[in-house]
């Protein structure tokens, strides 16, 4: 069998895009060479790697079983090709990040990592935990690093970070001046949630959802400053990291309504348990892992 190393990276490209345009297009090659390629390794293999539906391509079973490995092999050639220039990183990372990590832890750790290693071809994906969770599985990320619980055994879970995560509203709020709430009473108030998949919204369905039998959803937004500005404005009590919360605290848009709950939650890094760790991507682990508060594995 003569597997090319071009139809594994048009293999690969396509598993990710779905469309041979789209993978055409990430490759540089024009769609009738995609489509040569793919066939050609579909013959070569004996099976179909996709199925197929209103032009777009889904891997089978087949194509699963095979993305893991011609991902590896895509990622020891960005390797090889860098084994002799000095020692470098080579190949590029694909990180997806949580919103509240993207934000705000990532900027600074990624200026940090760039100053030790001198490695600067980086993509930053952020989403929503959930979000993250499904582009691993597709191995179109090398790292996520949430802020919700992941479940399933084809994920490497490596504790991180810890947050804190509070109950906040606008200064004007009738609990805000108060010097210590019943959580009972946040029953009588309209929530603002970011949207199911993320880590905080998992953290109010957590910690607050189940003690207040009566809540009530006031408005649904997928972006922390969003809420923030809607908490800000009285349009309801929000549930949100502190880091997220610090800026509009301390310049009292915000004010921390004072519950007698704690509420913590981990950041994770997250691994793809058949993902080949190329010595990029373990060196990205453990400088992360040196600048977190949690390292047990």
């Amino acid at each position: 069998m003569a597997i090319t190393f071009r139809q594994l990276q048009v293999f690969v490209a396509v598993s990710r895009e779905r469309t041979l345009t789209a993978a055409a297009a990430r490759l540089f090659l024009t769609k009738p060479a995609v489509s040569i390629a793919l066939a050609e390794l579909e013959k070569q293999c004996g099976r179909t790697l996709f199925d197929r539906h209103r032009n777009r391509l889904y891997l089978n079973d087949q194509g699963r079983r095979l993305l893991p490995m011609a991902d590896e092999l895509l990622a020891r050639n960005a390797a090889i090709e860098q084994l002799f220039d000095n020692d470098a990183l080579g190949g590029r990372l694909h990180i997806g990040a949580s919103y509240t990590i993207g934000h705000q832890l990532l900027p600074t750790l990624l200026r940090d990592f760039r100053l030790d290693t001198g490695h600067r071809d980086q993509r930053v994906t952020i989403a929503n935990s959930a979000a993250i969770c499904a582009s691993l599985e597709a191995f179109e990320l090398d790292v996520g690093m949430i802020e919700g619980r992941v479940a399933g055994e084809r994920f490497h879970v490596l504790p991180w970070r810890r947050d804190r995560m509070l109950v906040a509203a606008s200064r004007d709020h009738p609990l805000a001046q108060q010097a210590r709430v019943e959580i009972g009473t946040l029953d009588e108030f309209g929530w603002l949630l970011r949207e199911p998949g993320s880590g905080t919204r998992e953290q109010f369905m957590r910690f607050i959802a189940p003690r207040l039998p009566q809540w009530e959803l006031s408005l649904e937004v997928n972006s922390a400053e969003a809420i923030i500005n809607a908490a800000a404005a009285g349009l309801g009590l929000t549930c949100l990291s502190a880091l997220e919360a610090h800026h509009a605290l301390k310049d009292g848009r915000l004010v921390e309504i004072d519950l007698d709950l704690e509420m913590t939650r981990e950041f994770s890094l997250v691994l793809h348990r058949d993902k080949y760790r190329s010595p990029l991507l373990e060196r990205f682990i453990a400088f992360c892992l040196a600048r977190g508060d949690r390292r047990d594995d």
